[in-house]
């Protein structure tokens, strides 16, 4: 049985990670990390009964005491690089769904998951119709020379753009250094009309709004044709396939991987 524990057990994601881990055969949930709720069980609050595992708030504790093999993070973008460098000092094993990370984070991270032969997978996104969007961008890239990235989420995210936005931009320029082809010099009447730049100019425009989970859609464009691609999320179970897919591949290996891409 793999060991997990989960930090931010309480969160939206933290309670389905949780609950896809107490419905996961190969898997054993043996510690529930959060600031709030200290004590009570964490099976009650996130699958309606209880599994006598009670909410603890000192994750270094929970690593001596519990020892996980893995343990699933998605807490908040203010603490997440210090978490995973406290798991890797630890020889903790870790699954990373927080965004938020730099790119000198990832850097540092991958080096530190080098140096203590650690493997960590970080995902901006655990949804298998999401990464499969990021791919076929990717491979879409190669046709068009002009391309805007609009992502869509509740104004509960902190993060703007998401990292899923931002790995979607990063996989586009791989094949392509520019998608601004052709425009024209603009002017930006009101500052951030046009969004963000992001790699190879592909500009990124962020919505939120209560309502909507999480949508991205990649727009290209071309001399007579528009192509789309989209994503819509209606429910956070769709991303549990992936975060456990993901803690089964760190399990069996000590790589560092950015993206779920990466092991599908």
């Amino acid at each position: 049985m793999i060991k997990i524990a989960v930090t931010g057990a309480l969160g939206k994601m933290g309670k389905e990670v949780v609950k896809a881990v107490l419905n996961a055969e190969d898997m054993e949930l043996v510690s529930a990390i959060d600031i709030f709720s200290q004590g009570e069980d964490i099976g009650s609050i996130a699958a309606g009964k209880p599994c006598n595992i009670f909410i603890e708030t000192d994750i270094e504790n929970e690593i001596r005491t519990k020892n996980p093999d893995i343990i699933i993070d998605f807490t908040q973008p203010n603490a997440i690089y210090e978490h995973v460098c406290t798991y890797m000092k630890n020889k903790i094993k870790s699954v990373i769904g927080t965004t938020g990370l730099s790119e000198e984070n990832i850097n540092n991270l991958k080096q530190l998951s080098k140096e203590t032969n650690t493997g960590c997978l970080i995902a901006p996104n655990f949804s298998t119709g999401a990464v499969l969007l990021m791919m076929f961008a990717r491979q879409a890239a190669k046709y068009f020379n002009n391309a805007e990235i609009i992502e869509l989420h509740h104004n509960r995210k902190k993060d703007a753009p998401s990292g899923t936005a931002v790995k979607t931009a990063q996989l586009m320029a791989e094949v392509n250094s520019s998608f601004t082809t052709g425009n024209c010099d603009e002017t930006e009447l009101l500052k951030g009309a046009r969004g963000a730049s992001a790699q190879a100019n592909i500009h990124i425009h962020s919505v939120r709004m209560p309502g909507y989970i999480a949508s991205q859609e990649v727009i290209f464009g071309s001399d007579g044709q528009i192509f789309k691609i989209k994503h819509d999320t209606m429910d956070r179970s769709c991303y549990m396939a992936g975060v456990l897919l993901a803690a089964r591949h760190v399990y069996k290996n000590n790589d560092f991987i950015y993206g779920l891409d990466n092991i599908m």
